[in-house]
């Protein structure tokens, strides 16, 4: 074993030094030409306003079978969020091969937030909301790509991918959210990634389709829970550089399987979504979120369970230095489906002050006020109120 791990050095090393002649051949990588890497660093502090006797943000155990709020869940607490880093080898014309891997480290990550809100929204299933203890590590993404000569090229990503669905991302190099927090519409209403096949095909400057075959819906791990498979869709529309137009749609059977049988139940779960985004001006944008999520014989008393959310955002760009991002959502689990609560509708809105420091460092401070119809935020006392008001300094830099 240890002669194959110090060949297995020597030769990765041999690649490394000589790129020239250990890589040399068609459609084979050569370090450091083909392949980018890029970083990302994100670290907040933040406090809740009801000084909860938990100490989270994750609100009244005694109605919610998980943490509320997603990520940001700490209370009078320094943390850091995530680090990133990224390899990739893109792929721009037809015939391309390429790949990427995100390994993701911190104690905000999309893996611990999925496997609660999985164990959550489990038949039977009860997570009490507290924070998460420990760090954890997470591969983000990973997925090997092809752009197969047909047409313009057909993108084809086979692996671990972030959903198509909803219009907030997983902060990285590449792209973050305008707010530091998330809604409850991300945080409950939506698949946080697939692992699968996917195929995107640009048909023109203006249109983009995507279709998308993977295992189950909600994804704690990688594995399906039935033999079923999950399908999605994606329409990319913009008719003008202004204007950005995004129809999302993903569903499959969420029965888990028992034995040869295909599966126990045929639980079908769809969620559709709806992106629009707005240059207004030079200066003012807006971007529109709505979903809407149904599962069968998920009710109250076994029939259909469905929840909704709406989100809208308006930045201001003050000038080069300096931004106002204001957002505000509803979230409706109208059978305790999702969070347990039955018939809870929850709201916030959130200002989100944004300075940049410089090209690669942003530093952000957000005020954020939810509000529920019920008991379902924690007061000092441990008991539930209707309310919280939360206050957050987050600071990223990326590369």
């Amino acid at each position: 074993m240890k002669f194959v791990l110090r060949l297995c050095t020597v030769a990765l090393m041999a690649l490394i030094l000589f790129p020239t002649q250990a890589l040399a051949g068609k459609n084979v990588f050569k370090f450091f030409e083909d392949i980018e890497m890029h970083g990302f660093v994100s670290s907040s502090y933040s406090y809740n306003f009801n000084k909860p006797v938990s100490q989270t943000n994750c609100g009244n155990s005694a109605l919610l079978s998980g943490c509320a709020r997603i990520f940001d869940q700490d209370d009078n607490s320094f943390k850091l969020d995530n680090t990133e880093l990224v390899f990739l080898k893109d792929t721009p014309d037809a015939g391309d091969i390429g790949f990427r891997f995100d390994l993701t480290f911190g104690f905000s990550l999309p893996e611990g937030a999925q496997r609660a809100r999985s164990s959550a929204t489990a038949p039977g299933g009860s997570l009490s909301p507290i924070a998460t203890p420990d760090d954890d590590f997470d591969l983000q993404q990973a997925y090997v790509s092809w752009k197969a000569p047909i047409g313009k090229g057909l993108q084809l990503d086979l692996g671990k991918f972030i959903t198509h669905v909803g219009a907030e991302v997983f902060d990285g190099y590449d792209g973050w959210n305008m707010n530091f927090s998330r809604t409850y519409v991300f945080g409950w209403g939506i698949p946080f990634n697939h692992t699968g096949l996917r195929a995107t095909y640009e048909f023109t400057d203006q249109l983009t389709v995507m279709g998308m075959i993977a295992n189950n819906w909600e994804e704690a791990g990688v594995t399906d829970n039935n033999t079923d498979k999950t399908f999605g869709l994606q329409v990319g529309y913009t008719p003008t550089d202004k204007i950005g137009i995004l129809l999302n749609w993903a569903g499959g059977n969420q029965g888990t399987a028992g034995g040869p049988a295909p599966s126990i139940n045929s639980n079908f779960r769809n969620i559709y979504d709806i992106v629009v985004d707005l240059a207004l001006t030079s200066q003012w944008s807006f971007q529109f979120n709505a979903d809407l999520g149904t599962e069968q014989n998920g009710g109250v008393n076994g029939d259909t369970a469905k929840w909704w959310g709406v989100a809208g955002i308006v930045r201001y760009d003050v000038n080069k230095w300096f931004s106002m991002n204001v957002r505000s959502a509803h979230f409706s689990d109208e059978d305790g489906f999702r969070m347990g609560a039955i018939n809870n509708k929850m709201w916030e809105i959130t200002v989100t002050p944004e300075f940049r420091i410089n090209e690669n460092m942003i530093v952000r401070f957000e005020y954020r006020h939810d509000g529920s119809n019920e008991n379902v935020f924690e007061d000092n006392n441990g008991l539930g109120t209707d309310s919280q008001d939360t206050v957050a300094m987050n600071a990223l830099i990326h590369f």
